[in-house]
């Protein structure tokens, strides 16, 4: 076999087109046609890849969309089932309190008319004519436009949407956090009796006395002292004692009421407002009513 340099184009051609570069042609025209009719090296390369791909490194711009992707999915997936845990949570709800504290703040749920019309409908009195009258509220749920609506807590305080079935705001409601404390307090119950709760020292007054003394006071002021005499009479027991708070809380006073059903003694929490507390307990002390003095929240 001659290695040297072809000299001149006679030998170019000669070499060329000899028995040997013919067969590698052919051979390699033969692995490409192959090649192109059944795919042999795409599955050959595809099956060593499967096979190293544990082995190899997760990186690269493919496996980064894949991470991004299956963690917004997983993130979706929290939102979606937080969402629907919010919502079980409030339909369930027995009062603003709860969906207040279920809710973390900018968050919103959406609740039917009906569960608004329920949870308005347990508030006191006093509370639920500050927040929406109740004729008002009568007149928005006989329109049809009114479909839903919507909860939305900010600050400490819950912002009410009204809306229609394209979730246009209809009215929009403040409850705030003042009026959300005032519904904490009135549904608070406690075991023992009255002379265990320091602030009420000095302030506790046979029960007969007090309701005799707001006998006599017209019942609008019997209404802000008591917002919910009702609550009184679904507990079981005699009301013995009654005490005046020395605290006032966002222009509350709680009144504790000491209730004996047998051996048992509880005291049921009921905020009253405080310039209507204020002329039972003169009346009570045999004072001349007047303004309360008041100073940093303590008489």
């Amino acid at each position: 076999m001659d290695w040297a340099e072809p000299k001149t184009v006679r030998e170019w051609l000669l070499r060329s087109f000899s028995l040997r570069p013919i067969l590698v042609l052919l051979i390699i025209c033969g692995l490409l046609i192959s090649e192109l009719r059944f795919d042999w090296l795409e599955r050959m390369l595809g099956a060593f890849l499967a096979n190293t791909n544990a082995a190899r490194p997760e990186s690269g711009a493919i496996w980064d969309i894949n991470r991004q992707t299956e963690t917004a999915r997983r993130t979706l997936e929290q939102i979606v089932t937080d969402r629907q845990a919010s919502q079980r949570e409030a339909r369930n709800a027995a009062s603003f309190i709860e969906i207040s504290a279920n809710l973390a703040p900018d968050q919103g749920v959406m609740l039917s008319p009906e569960d608004f019309r329920r949870l308005y409908l347990g508030l006191p009195a006093s509370i639920a004519q500050e927040i929406i009258s109740p004729f008002e509220l009568l007149k928005i749920s006989s329109e049809d436009q009114f479909a839903r609506t919507y909860l939305e807590k900010q600050g400490s305080g819950l912002q009410v949407y009204f809306l229609d079935a394209e979730n246009r705001v209809l009215r929009r409601l403040q409850i705030d956090a003042d009026q959300l404390d005032f519904i904490t307090q009135s549904q608070r119950i406690a075991d023992g009796s009255l002379d265990s709760i320091p602030k009420f020292n000095n302030r506790i007054y046979p029960a007969d006395q007090f309701l005799k003394s707001l006998e006599s006071f017209p019942e609008d002021l019997r209404r802000s002292v008591i917002p919910q005499p009702e609550r009184l009479l679904t507990v079981a027991g005699r009301i013995v004692r009654v005490g005046i708070s020395d605290e006032t809380i966002s222009g509350n006073i709680e009144l504790g009421f000491e209730i004996k059903s047998g051996a048992l003694t509880r005291v049921v929490f009921i905020p009253g407002r405080e310039w209507a507390v204020w002329q039972i307990r003169a009346k009570l002390e045999g004072k001349k009513a007047a303004a309360p003095p008041f100073i940093d929240g303590k008489p």
